[in-house]
């Protein structure tokens, strides 16, 4: 079956519906998303969106907190671009219907770790989830956009499926991908002269995350088989504060609160960051989580606890109702009267598909944008509430690009082959599957987590190597389903997580190694790159 549009559009988060949204006014989109059409990490996001809008604030000032906690390894460029688009990316979403919270009439800015100033845009403390319905109620009344849920990529289409031999030093175009419909278990074409990927985030891969199911890292591993570069894979963010034992997804418990005045202690009450960072509980990220480990490491203890009960009550509840209630129905704990238990979790990828400054790839007429990408804005260490905003100004930019090059719409796409599944069969060994992934996710979590070591990436790489080629032999041998797509995809992008650390000799950010624990600039002050072709 073949569906075709001028647009495909790989992921339902903001980045892929806020470019939908823009295309639609020159050409017809396709969406495909793999479960529902609002789960995504986007849904997930509490914090918001940071963007310079006070009176005391500056764009130098942003740029410049967007470049301390990336630790060198910001493409400046990229992050002016970021951070001078901002106010009017917000703009925009405000007029499609995004409802921030305010006070009297003006947007209420909240401050986060690594920010110098309060400028964090919200929605009360379920922001993604407010700009996510905004944006599907604009989908929904605009004809030229249609969403196919349930649908899963497996592979982007380029010149590998026609037949030709592809090296290092060819050209890669992308005609649109083969895609699983999980309902009627079918293989469709969708086939397009531009394609975007905005497939999110990669949580999953490691065994306490804050990401939901869906976060597998399907377009980073799509676009390194299909010869896209990769960049900077070592450097996962671990949320600092993921709500103790609260299952998988782990319930997240947001920065926001820290910026409110929460107070992390450990279990003996001692209020312990100020002897990381000057800035207290306010620390970035990277910064917070590896305190964070470090004490549950110095007394073997499972969780620290975050205080905000000296804070107003009734302030807790206004301005953070979504985690109060939550904590407080589903978990039967009063934050406004105990103290909250909590731990690092998986939530963030800096790294991922190497994208230039109007968001294209290296291959041809692919686009990227969103958390799956590495455009350079992030460096070593995303700043909080930069991931939202990131995705709406590369999605604009990618929108651009192709409205400015509009002949690109007229690609002529070669005759495209049918999805071939012949020689292979059905299988009932599903176990495999689950072990496979669940094997992955403990070896991340025990060897490629906060803290790391070449002794520990090694092994982690041997076993992340065996455990692929078995899969990858299943895979050939076996017609394709949900969780073996997954997996395939869980595989790579453990591989490539797990290479990049290696390359790293260095401490930086979120890659924090025993064997190397200093900053090293004079050898390590660029980005890690890697490709299929240097596999």
């Amino acid at each position: 079956m073949e569906i075709r549009s001028d647009f495909l559009v790989i992921g339902s988060g903001i980045a892929g519906l806020f470019f939908a949204v823009k295309a639609s006014e020159i050409g017809s989109v396709a969406i495909i998303t793999k479960k529902e059409k609002a789960e995504s990490n986007t849904n997930y996001a509490q914090g918001g969106i940071a963007a310079v809008i006070s009176t005391q604030d500056s764009f130098d000032l942003h740029i410049q907190d967007t470049f301390n906690t990336g630790v060198g390894l910001c493409h400046r460029d990229a992050v002016e671009l970021l951070v001078r688009e901002g106010p009017s990316r917000l703009k925009e979403l405000m007029n499609i219907g995004v409802e921030f919270t305010s006070k009297e009439g003006v947007l209420d800015l909240g401050r986060e770790g690594g920010h110098s100033r309060n400028r964090i845009v919200h929605a009360q403390d379920r922001s993604g989830s407010e700009i996510e319905r905004a944006l599907l109620n604009a989908i929904a009344t605009r004809p030229n956009i249609t969403m196919y849920e349930n649908h899963l990529a497996i592979d982007l289409i380029t010149e590998h499926h026609l037949g030709k031999s592809v090296t290092k030093e060819s050209s890669v175009n992308c005609w649109g991908a083969y895609v699983l419909d999980i309902h009627d278990n079918l293989v469709k074409k969708f086939l397009s002269p531009v394609t975007v990927l905005c497939s999110g985030g990669l949580g999953q891969v490691y065994l306490h995350t804050t990401n939901p199911q869906i976060a597998t890292g399907d377009g980073v591993a799509m676009a390194y088989r299909a010869g896209a570069k990769i960049g900077d894979m070592e450097f996962i963010q671990f949320h600092p504060t993921s709500l103790y034992d609260s299952g998988s997804p782990a319930f997240l418990i947001s920065e926001a609160i820290r910026g409110f005045g929460g107070i992390l202690k450990t279990k003996r009450g001692d209020e312990f960051m100020q002897r990381y960072d000057e800035r207290g509980s306010l620390a970035p990220r990277d910064i917070v989580a590896q305190a964070i480990d470090s004490e549950l490491k110095k007394f073997g203890d499972d969780y620290v606890l975050l205080d905000v009960r000296h804070l107003p009550s009734d302030k807790i509840k206004e301005k953070f109702p979504h985690i109060y209630q939550t904590c407080l129905s589903k978990y039967k704990l009063d934050i406004t009267q105990e103290q909250i238990p909590v731990v690092p979790a998986a939530h963030y990828a800096c790294g991922g598909v190497v994208t230039d400054l109007h968001a294209r790839t290296a291959i041809g007429n692919l686009y990227a944008c969103g958390e799956v990408t590495m455009s350079g804005v992030h460096g070593a260490n995303r700043l909080a509430s930069n991931s939202l905003l990131e995705a709406v100004v590369f999605s604009h930019i990618a929108y651009e690009d192709v409205r400015n090059n509009r002949s690109m719409l007229e690609i002529k796409i070669p005759e495209i082959p049918e999805w071939d599944d012949s020689g292979t069969f059905d299988t009932e060994e599903w176990v495999l599957i689950e072990h496979d992934k669940k094997e992955i996710q403990q070896v991340m979590w025990d060897y490629v987590g906060i803290v790391r070591s070449d002794l520990r990436l090694e092994r982690a790489h041997r076993r992340i190597t065996l455990v692929q080629n078995e899969i990858e032999n299943f895979y050939k041998r076996t017609k394709v389903v949900e969780g073996l797509i997954e997996l395939r995809n869980f595989a790579t992008v453990a591989d490539l997580i797990v290479r990049c650390a290696l390359k790293r000799k260095e401490s930086r950010g979120l890659h924090y190694t025993t064997d190397y624990p200093e900053r090293n600039d004079n050898q390590w002050l660029h980005d890690t790159i890697v490709s299929c072709w240097d596999a």
